[in-house]
C-alpha cells in the first residue's frame, strides 16, 4: 500500500509558530479543569443524581431520621432493580464523604 503525499513545498514550522501552540494548548487544559472546579463548587451533580431522597429509606422501612444499617444497606444492593440501584449509590456516596 502505497502513501500519497503532498506535492509542492513543506510548510515552514518556526520556533514562535510551536510556542503559540503550546500557549493555547495550556490555555485550554486550564480553561476546562476550571469550568470543572466551578461545577464542583456548586455542588450540582449529587444534588442532581438523587432524584428521590428519603425513597432508599422508605423501601427499606426504616423510620424518617435514622441512620441505614451497613449489614441492610449491602443485603439492599445485591437485590436487582431501583433498590438495589439505590443502596449501590448510597454506599458509594458513603465512600465520598470526608472522615
Amino acid at each position: 500500500m502505497t502513501r500519497a503525499f503532498r506535492s509542492g513545498p513543506r510548510p515552514r514550522v518556526t520556533k514562535a509558530m510551536i510556542e503559540d501552540q503550546k500557549k493555547a494548548k495550556i490555555k485550554r487544559a486550564f480553561r476546562s479543569d476550571d469550568a470543572y472546579k466551578v461545577e464542583a463548587k456548586k455542588g450540582g451533580f449529587i444534588k442532581k443524581a438523587i432524584k428521590k431522597p428519603g425513597s432508599l429509606r422508605k423501601s427499606l422501612g426504616i423510620k424518617k431520621g435514622k441512620t441505614i444499617p451497613k449489614s441492610k444497606l449491602r443485603a439492599a444492593a445485591k437485590k436487582p432493580g431501583k433498590l438495589g440501584q439505590r443502596a449501590r449509590f448510597a454506599i458509594t456516596l458513603g465512600k465520598l464523604r470526608k472522615k
